[in-house]
């Protein structure tokens, strides 16, 4: 009898929890990520453009007010420095659509700073300019909080008190508590104009999330989202549980492997402009590439009760895809013809953009395209690309022009990350070397001993990854005792000299040390260099209006007399002392 009625009992207890399940009032909410917009407004070859993901945002809306709940749209930072159409503005049509899109929250990225104070000036020209005037004015104007927890004042180590900024936020959507949390990458004042972040300094990321994390969770958030211009890549999406792909040494993945278990429940990653949408430590890490190529989305299953999280759901990075060709089946990215193309769908719905998100994008595209015809009076016979490494004819191609330009020995460029797009084949306009050059990097002549300039190619010819373009010159290099060993021979046939001077053209981002390729060669006490009016980008579109005619790639290729000279086992003989 005792037996039956304990079979019984474990019945109605079992049948009792089945109850409550099926009694929880469970609700979605929808996290989209963006990361590295960088102002691409428009759609081109590979990126949508804001106004198709405004469609996406729309069906995915459309989906949760159907089922009662809710979508939070986040960014990762770099918003709006990249474009013409954004830049002409500073930045101030990305914050209307942002503003027009109801972001929940965003958080400052490197490239933020880049314009400077507010006006036509890059950096600060006198004392009465703030080198963050442009940034602010954007803060402010925008209608949903800006993020940050980790970017501090030098003297005393607070964080920037800045209109509309926080370090973090709680908000309320289907009756769930989310805390956001923004941050931006370590390196930051590594890769942005160092006179605009003067009296600013980066806090630990890691410190910063734990801080407000469990200041959100005191305040009873149900979950904790972070939103961090930080991130690593992986080229995997099947499996979110997977990290097979994923750099293990890349900065989220350590800051999200250095949290309590628990924290946090999502982190919106960016900066490197990879994909990520995988869990670490418990975490949903997800990241969306640049540009508008794709976005990023974490469902959340929320009992409304409890404020548990039952359920997640991390998606691989959607395409941005702005209509499907009727006849491939495939993204037409630039295809207008309506009859040759449907809209794409997402949700089980057309993706139809947002009237008023297209309304700012066509007066945005109307105010720079006259600009951006502009002809430079030069027809490219193929397209001038970054294929190649340690270097490409693009990247020979822009030392070329620089050095043409002015008085120096060598012209010396970061090539990662200072090359932006290539040339496409055809008629070369002023937009188009917009969109390779669209940082207001100021021309920067500094001089340097030999010694110090060898030391810039050795340290340049073992990286692994994208070396500095030059011009100028030819180095050779090999390996000595582990050490490398670099002759460097100017174009004039003279052989570089230790005590040599050497004039160097780069730009004012590079001599104030951003993407360190020039520290190497600093002498002591900093680079001095005179105040020179003019961009990078104005030397080259002189350049080509000046030469006309046609190019191609061919007319910048070195394979007969290359200006990186080193064998394919260099870097293993240097590293490993042979």
């Amino acid at each position: 009898m005792r037996l039956l009625t304990s079979i019984l009992l474990l019945l109605l207890a079992a049948c009792a929890v089945q109850d409550n399940a099926s009694q929880r009032r469970l609700v979605t909410l929808t996290i989209i990520g963006t990361n590295d917009v960088h102002g691409t407004l428009l759609p081109k070859e590979m990126n949508g453009g804001l106004a198709a993901f405004s469609g996406y945002v729309a069906a995915v809306r459309a989906a949760r007010a159907a089922d009662g709940g809710a979508v939070l749209l986040i960014d990762a930072g770099d918003m709006w420095q990249g474009s013409l159409e954004s830049n002409l503005v500073e930045g101030r049509t990305v914050v209307d659509i942002y503003n027009a899109l109801g972001y929940t929250a965003a958080t400052i990225g490197n490239h933020e700073f880049d314009f400077g104070p507010v006006g036509a000036a890059a950096i600060p020209t006198g004392s009465s300019d703030d080198p963050r005037g442009a940034l602010r004015q954007r803060i402010r104007e925008a209608t949903f909080p800006v993020l940050s927890a980790n970017i501090v004042y030098r003297e005393t180590g607070e964080l920037i008190d800045w209109d509309n900024v926080s370090p973090s936020v709680m908000v309320e959507a289907a009756g769930i508590k989310v805390g956001i949390i923004g941050l931006v990458t370590a390196d930051a004042f590594k890769v942005t104009i160092a006179a605009n972040t003067v009296g600013l300094e980066i806090a630990p990321l890691a410190d910063a999330i734990v801080r407000e994390a469990t200041s959100l969770r005191e305040q009873g958030a149900d979950i904790v989202i972070v939103t961090a211009h930080a991130g690593s890549r992986c080229t995997e999406f099947g499996d979110p549980q997977d990290l097979s792909s994923c750099d293990p040494g890349g900065e989220i993945v350590q800051v999200a492997n250095a949290l309590p278990a628990g924290l946090v429940d999502h982190i919106v990653a960016g900066h490197v402009h990879r994909g990520m949408a995988h869990i670490i430590n418990g975490i949903a890490v997800t990241s969306s590439f640049s540009n508008t190529y794709a976005f990023d989305r974490v469902d959340f299953s929320i009992d409304q009760d409890s404020g548990r999280v039952i359920e997640r759901k991390v998606f691989p990075p959607q395409v941005n895809c702005p209509a499907i060709g009727r006849a491939s089946g495939e993204c037409a990215w630039l295809e207008t013809d309506p009859a040759l193309v449907r809209p794409a769908s997402y949700e089980g719905r057309p993706v139809e953009p947002m009237a008023s998100v297209e309304a700012i994008v066509a007066s945005a595209a109307a105010h720079a395209a006259a600009i951006k015809a502009e002809p430079l009076g030069v027809t490219l016979t193929s397209a001038i690309d970054l294929e190649g490494n340690p270097e490409s004819p693009l990247a020979n191609l822009f030392t070329d022009a620089v050095l043409a330009g002015v008085d120096a020995d060598v012209a010396i460029h970061n090539v990662s990350g200072g090359i932006r797009a290539i040339l496409p084949a055809g008629e070369l306009t002023y937009g188009k070397v917009y969109e390779i050059s669209p940082f207001d990097n100021r021309v920067a002549i500094v001089e340097v001993s030999g010694a110090g300039l060898r030391r810039l190619i050795a340290t340049e010819a073992m990286k692994q990854g994208r070396r500095a373009g030059f011009a100028g010159m030819r180095v050779f290099i090999g390996c000595a005792n582990g050490t490398p060993q670099v002759e460097m021979v100017l174009n004039n046939g003279h052989t570089i000299a230790d005590d040599d001077p050497v004039r160097i053209v780069s730009n004012d981002f590079l001599v104030t040390l951003g993407d360190g390729v020039l520290t190497p060669a600093m002498p002591p006490g900093g680079f001095q260099y005179a105040d020179d009016p003019r961009l990078t980008r104005d030397l080259l579109v002189e350049w080509f209006r000046k030469r006309g005619g046609s190019l191609s790639a061919a007319d910048f290729s070195t394979e007969a007399e290359p200006r990186w000279n080193f064998t394919d086992s260099f870097i293993a003989q240097c590293q490993h002392g042979i």
